[in-house]
C-alpha cells in the first residue's frame, strides 16, 4: 500500500522563500468567491442551453447573436464582481517580493479579476471576456464598454421561457477599422479551438 505524503507547510515555505522564479496556476476556483459561476459546476445552465454548447466556433457560425448574448451576461457578471482575498494576495505576493523572483501568473480564466487585484505579469490561457476579436482582420483589442453594443442592453439574463435570439447579425458589434466592419466575437478559446501558440510559448518560459 503506497504510503501518503503528508502536508509540510513549513517546509513548502522554506521551498517558497528560497524560489527564484515562482509560477502561480489559478482557475475557476479562485474566483468562485466572487460570485463567478464555475463554467461547468452549478448554476452552469443559461437559459436551455448547456453553457459548453455556447462556447465554440460552430455555436457562433449557427447563431452569432445567441452567443453573443450569453457572452454579454458574463460580461455583466463578471462586471459587477470583486476580486477576493485570492486575488488580492496573489498581488500583494507579486508586489512585494517582484523585484526579488521572477513570478508569473497563469490563469484559465477569463474574467479579469487578477488584473483588476493588481497582478501585473499575467498570462490568461483562454482569452479575456473584455476582448474581442474580428472575424475579418483578426485585430484582438479591448473593450470595457457595457454593454458591448446597444443591441445587447438587458438582454443576456438567464430565461427559461427565452429560446434563441432574435438581434440581426448587423446590430451585434463589429469591427471600427476602415476598410472592415468584420463581426466581433469573444477573444476567447473555445471548445474546438487550440490554445493561441505565441501564449503556450510565453507561459513556456
Amino acid at each position: 500500500m503506497a504510503t501518503r505524503q503528508s502536508s509540510d507547510m513549513a517546509k513548502f515555505k522554506e521551498t517558497l522563500k528560497a524560489a527564484k522564479e515562482v509560477v502561480i496556476l489559478s482557475g475557476a476556483g479562485i474566483s468562485a468567491e466572487s460570485g463567478i459561476p464555475t463554467f461547468r459546476g452549478a448554476g452552469g445552465f443559461w437559459r436551455k442551453y448547456q453553457a459548453s454548447s455556447l462556447a465554440t466556433p460552430e455555436a457562433f457560425r449557427h447563431s452569432p447573436s445567441l452567443v453573443w448574448e450569453f457572452y454579454h451576461y458574463r460580461r455583466e457578471v463578471a462586471a459587477k464582481a470583486q476580486p477576493n482575498q485570492g486575488h488580492k494576495a496573489i498581488a500583494d505576493y507579486e508586489s512585494r517580493l517582484g523585484s526579488e523572483k521572477k513570478i508569473t501568473v497563469i490563469t484559465q480564466n477569463v474574467d479579469g479579476l487578477h488584473v483588476r487585484a493588481g497582478t501585473k505579469n499575467l498570462i490568461e490561457l483562454h482569452g479575456n471576456l473584455y476582448k474581442t476579436r474580428c472575424t475579418k482582420c483578426k485585430e484582438v483589442l479591448v473593450n470595457n464598454d457595457s454593454p458591448i453594443c446597444e443591441a445587447l442592453a438587458g438582454r443576456g439574463a438567464p430565461d427559461a421561457n427565452v429560446v434563441g435570439s432574435d438581434i440581426p447579425v448587423k446590430s451585434l458589434p463589429h469591427c471600427k477599422k476602415t476598410n472592415c466592419g468584420g463581426l466581433l466575437r469573444p477573444h476567447i478559446v473555445w471548445f474546438g479551438e487550440s490554445l493561441d501558440p505565441a501564449v503556450l510559448d510565453k507561459a513556456g518560459n
